[in-house]
């Protein structure tokens, strides 16, 4: 037996309907909403313990907060998950 073909006018609607859910529990959906973008990350004691600026500074103006391993470690996970700079707040 040969296949079917249905063929439809180009004004044909080809859309599928999206199924309704009814929400119960708000709480959680709003939890997962949120954490649908969530990224974790592991990061090793040395690491840890370089991500900040430990030294004392020798030149003129503001102290560095955070160590340059940080920033490029923030500036990398921003340019490979096209995070925007509001998006990034929280990894610092």
């Amino acid at each position: 037996m040969k296949d079917q073909i249905t063929y439809l006018p180009d004004n044909a609607d080809r859309s599928v309907a999206k199924q309704k859910f009814k929400i119960t529990n708000w709480p959680t959906y709003n939890k997962a909403l949120i954490n649908r973008g969530s990224i974790t990350f592991w990061l090793d004691d040395e690491a840890i313990q370089a991500w900040y600026e430990s030294a004392t500074p020798s030149s003129r103006g503001r102290p560095q907060r955070y160590s340059d391993l940080a920033i490029t470690t923030v500036l990398v996970i921003k340019r490979v998950f096209r995070l925007t700079p509001a998006r990034c707040a929280g990894l610092y």
